[in-house]
C-alpha cells in the first residue's frame, strides 16, 4: 500500500512544483512586458518632447533660406550656410520657440540661439500644426538711407532706455556691429538682421554690458540667429537634483548642498566682487539704471579667471520700463505688484494700484545672495565684519531717504573689505 502512495505523492508534488514555475514564468513574462511597455512609453514621450523642444535644423534652414535669397545677412552667415565651419552641438532649449544649443565656430566654442515662429499646440499621437513664422525681416524698407537706418536706431534706442546724451555714441557703436563683413557700410540685408536682434531686449542689454565684462561677448550673428561666448562655469553654486528626490529634500538642506560645490573662498571673494561690480555699473549708468528682477545662482556663471558674467540677460529690466509697468498695474496686496522673481513694489490701498518705488534695491537682492555664498569658508578674523556689513547691505530700501548715498557708502566698503583680503593672493 505505501508503495501504490508513494508514485501518487510524487505526482502530486511534481504537478505542484511545474504549476509553482508555470506561475513564476507568467509573472515574470508580465513584469517584462510590463517594463517593455513602460520604458517605451517613456522613451517615447523623451523623443516627442525632444524632437519638439530642439529644432536646430529648422532654424538654420530657415535662416539659411534667406540669407541665399539675399534678404538678411551677417557676420556668421557665410560660416554657417556656405562654408559650415559655425556648427549647433547639443540642444539646450526648453521652450520650442527659443531654439539654444552649444555651437562651435572654428577655435571658440559658444551658445547660439536662435528664434523660430510661435509653434501651435498639439497632443500626442496628432500632426502638428504648421509653423507661424514671424515677420522679422522686414524692417528697414528697401531704399533706406544710412540716415534713416540710424534714426531709426535712435527711436528705438530712445524708447528702450529713454533719453541719454549718450544714444548717439551707442548707434555708432551698434552700427559698427552691423558692419558683418567689415567693408565700411551696412547693407541692406545686414541691416535687417540688426534691427531684428535689436527687438530681441536681451540682446541689446548684452551689448549694453559686454564693454564692462559683464556678459558673454557677441561673436557673431546672421539674421536673428546669434552667438555668444561660452562661459565654462555655471551656475553661480549649486547643483541640479534629480527630479524624484527634489520633493524630498528640505529646502534648507539644498541650499546647505548648493554651497559644497563652490570655488575656495579668495575666488568665490573675487566673484562676489563682480557680482557688486555688475551692480555698481546698472545703478545710474551711462543708459540709466536697471534692475534685476530674478537673481537665481542659474543665471550666472563665471569664467576660469573667476570672473562672474551674466549669462541671461532677460533677468534686466530699465528702470524707467518697470516704473511704467507698475503704475498701471492694479492691486488688492503687495503681493500683487511683482514683476519677476524678485522686483516687486507695494500697494497704495487708497489706488489700488502699484507704487512705482522698488521695495528692494539691486544691492541688497545682491548681498542676500552672496550672505550663504560668501560667508561658508570666510577666514574667522573678517566673519563678524562682513556679516556685520551683509546684513546691513541687506537692509537698505528702495524708498528710504538718501539711499543713493547709503547705496554708495555699502557698496564701496564692501568691495574695500574683499579686495583688501585678496589683493595680495594670485587669485586677484
Amino acid at each position: 500500500m505505501a508503495k501504490g502512495l508513494f508514485p501518487r505523492a510524487w505526482v502530486k508534488k511534481s504537478f505542484y512544483f511545474q504549476a509553482r514555475i508555470s506561475f513564476v514564468r507568467v509573472k515574470y513574462l508580465f513584469l517584462t512586458w510590463l517594463t517593455v511597455l513602460v520604458g517605451s512609453w517613456v522613451l517615447y514621450v523623451q523623443y516627442s518632447a525632444y524632437t519638439e523642444l530642439c529644432r536646430g535644423h529648422e532654424c538654420k534652414n530657415a535662416i539659411c533660406d534667406k540669407y541665399r535669397r539675399g534678404i538678411i545677412d551677417g557676420s556668421a552667415c557665410s560660416s554657417l550656410c556656405e562654408k559650415e565651419t559655425l556648427y549647433m552641438g547639443r540642444c539646450l532649449s526648453t521652450l520650442p520657440n527659443n531654439q539654444v544649443y552649444t555651437g562651435g565656430w572654428g577655435d571658440h566654442g559658444g551658445i547660439i540661439r536662435c528664434k523660430l515662429g510661435e509653434v501651435g499646440h498639439y497632443e500626442l499621437g496628432e500632426e502638428p500644426e504648421p509653423r507661424r513664422e514671424t515677420p522679422v525681416f522686414d524692417k528697414p524698407n528697401r531704399g533706406t538711407s544710412v540716415e534713416k537706418f540710424k534714426e531709426m536706431l535712435f527711436n528705438h534706442l530712445k524708447s528702450k532706455l529713454g533719453e541719454h546724451a549718450d544714444l548717439p555714441s551707442l548707434v555708432s557703436q551698434i552700427l559698427s556691429v552691423a558692419d558683418g563683413n567689415r567693408d565700411g557700410r551696412v547693407s541692406l540685408p545686414e541691416a535687417r538682421s540688426t534691427w531684428a536682434l535689436l527687438q530681441m531686449d536681451e540682446v541689446l542689454l548684452g551689448l549694453l554690458l559686454q564693454d564692462r565684462g559683464h556678459t558673454p561677448r557677441l561673436l557673431g550673428y546672421c539674421g536673428d540667429l546669434y552667438m555668444t561666448e561660452r562661459i565654462p562655469n555655471g551656475p553661480l553654486y549649486g547643483f541640479s537634483l534629480p527630479w524624484p528626490l527634489v520633493s524630498w529634500v528640505p529646502g534648507g538642506l539644498q541650499r546647505t548642498m548648493d554651497q559644497w560645490f563652490t570655488p575656495s573662498w579668495p575666488r568665490k571673494a573675487k566673484i562676489s566682487m563682480g557680482l557688486l561690480e555688475l551692480v555698481e555699473d546698472i545703478f545710474h549708468g551711462t543708459y540709466g539704471s536697471f534692475l534685476i528682477c530674478d537673481l537665481a545662482a542659474m543665471h550666472f556663471g563665471y569664467t576660469d579667471r573667476h570672473e562672474l558674467r551674466l549669462t541671461n540677460t532677460q533677468v534686466l529690466v530699465p528702470e524707467e520700463e518697470f516704473r511704467r509697468t507698475m503704475r498701471v498695474l492694479k492691486c488688492e496686496t503687495d503681493a500683487d505688484c511683482m514683476y519677476g522673481a524678485d522686483c516687486q513694489t507695494s500697494c497704495d490701498p487708497s489706488k489700488k494700484r502699484c507704487r512705482e518705488e522698488p521695495v528692494q534695491p539691486n544691492l541688497a537682492k545682491a548681498c542676500g545672495v552672496l550672505k550663504d555664498y560668501i560667508l561658508r569658508g570666510v577666514p574667522s578674523e573678517m566673519r563678524e565684519e562682513l556679516e556685520r556689513q551683509l546684513y546691513a547691505c541687506m537692509a537698505l530700501r528702495g524708498n528710504a531717504g538718501q539711499m543713493n548715498m547709503e547705496h554708495s557708502l555699502i557698496l564701496n566698503n564692501l568691495k574695500a573689505l574683499l579686495w583688501k583680503r585678496i589683493s595680495h593672493t594670485k587669485d586677484s
